[in-house]
């Protein structure tokens, strides 16, 4: 109980107090929680509501999120107009910092590694320039041709440069990059995405098979007692005062510090489903987690829906991406959410054979619909239930600013919020 009070003061100052010398222009206000539109946390041993395992939809491709509402517009900085390179930069806060992302696009017949880095100290002296309330500009830079987004090939440079790094970041060279641990440089890597995305909704964890295999899942999801099945985890125990805090998609160049550095002022640990291509392209924001006490899970290599892929083509993307997360970590990972929650008995089996649990959730606000920052709390506080899962994205600005007020809750109703490890360590 005393860590609990202590726990509570440095929460709600924490929330409370932002950064000295940090006054965003979109800072967001508190948003006030009604007591009488939330349902009272259920007694310990009630079951979980949870969302029931669905058969597969026919023709279902690769989930997307966001998508299926436009997200809040970004702030921008002006670009200079002699240097159409720099195709924009967007800044966001999360209420406390601001932080800065770049995006460059050099034409293939002039890019190079001296060109590329050129285009970065521009791109990121302007940002700090023009915007001195920013911590950080982070920076992307791609060759034009063959740009497409968060999906496409990967970046040829990459970068994070918190204000303390700016001086020593401006003084690296092409034969110094490798030193600068807060700066990524494909060496060669150019993987195109498996498959084509769509808006298809992610309402529940969706299995493909037969009949008896549909009701032997939801047998298995039915489970009283919750914790680790078969290699399965649907929920924690409904007898804990305690949820696991899951965010998927990570990491995203600029959102990530953001809500990284909520989760810090809040001392909440989480576990972070991390897309392989991601990962590989921003290394420096899965070390911080790590060192921030947070977990990383697997999340496929590309994002893309493992139903009817090869057992050679999922097991290629689940041990690249434990690969590259073990290489950049150091550990070894243990949990894999499928996109979109779409899996089948070969993708259990090979998840398994990976050394992997497959985990599931029980409270996906559907955060990716950017229904507005009042909704999307609302629907995260009336589902607070001991040993809930919660499903966030790293990619949504609004779950970054409701979270602080979504985990005052938590904590006034007496539930620690944990990664799974955690949470599982409880039961």
């Amino acid at each position: 109980m005393k860590f609990k009070f202590v726990w509570s003061i440095l929460l709600l100052v924490s929330i409370a107090v932002a950064q000295p010398g940090v006054t965003p222009n979109n800072k967001p206000a508190p948003i006030p929680i009604n007591p009488a539109a939330i349902k009272p946390t259920a007694p310990a041993g009630t079951l979980l509501p949870l969302p029931k395992v669905q058969p597969e939809p026919p023709g279902a491709i690769q989930p997307r999120a966001p998508g299926q509402k436009s997200p809040q517009t970004l702030n921008r900085i002006p670009t200079n107009p002699s240097l159409p390179e720099i195709a924009k930069i967007e800044y966001a806060s999360n209420g406390f910092i601001e932080v800065a992302h770049a995006l460059i696009l050099i034409p293939k017949k002039y890019a190079t590694t001296s060109r590329d880095l050129t285009f970065a100290f521009s791109a990121v002296q302007r940002a700090f320039s023009l915007r001195p309330a920013l911590e950080e500009v982070d920076f992307s830079v791609f060759e034009k041709e063959g740009f497409a987004g968060a999906g496409g090939p990967l970046p040829r440079l990459t970068g994070s440069i918190p204000k303390p790094l700016l001086n020593r970041f401006l003084q690296l060279s092409p034969k110094t990059l490798s030193g600068f641990e807060r700066v990524w440089q494909n060496g060669g890597i150019s993987q195109k995405p498996l498959r084509q995305a769509t808006n298809e909704k992610e309402i529940a964890p969706t299995f493909s098979g037969d009949s008896s295999g549909l009701q032997a899942q939801q047998a298995k999801q039915q489970k009283f007692d919750g914790g680790v099945t078969g290699g399965l985890l649907f929920q924690g125990s409904p007898e804990e005062p305690m949820i696991a805090m899951t965010f998927d998609d990570a990491p995203h160049p600029l959102y990530e510090p953001l809500l990284l550095d909520i989760l810090r002022r809040t001392h909440v640990r989480a576990t972070f489903f991390c897309i392989g291509r991601n990962a590989e392209a921003y290394p420096y924001f899965v070390r911080d987690m790590v060192r921030q006490g947070h977990e990383v899970g697997n999340h496929t290599y590309h994002h893309v829906r493992l139903i009817g892929l090869s057992p050679e083509a999922v097991t290629d993307e689940l041990e690249r991406t434990n690969k590259v997360l073990r290489d950049i970590t150091g550990t070894t990972v243990k949990y894999f959410r499928p996109p979109g929650g779409r899996y089948s008995s070969q993708t259990l089996q090979l998840a398994f054979k990976a050394g992997l649990t497959t985990v599931f959730w029980t409270d996906d606000p559907g955060d990716f619909r950017n229904s507005g920052e009042k909704i999307l709390e609302r629907k995260l506080v009336r589902r607070l239930r001991y040993g809930g899962i919660v499903l966030l994205h790293d990619n949504v600005l609004e779950s970054i600013q409701v979270l602080p007020q979504f985990l005052k809750a938590a904590f006034e109703r007496g539930i620690h919020v944990d990664h799974i490890t955690g949470m599982l360590e409880g039961i």
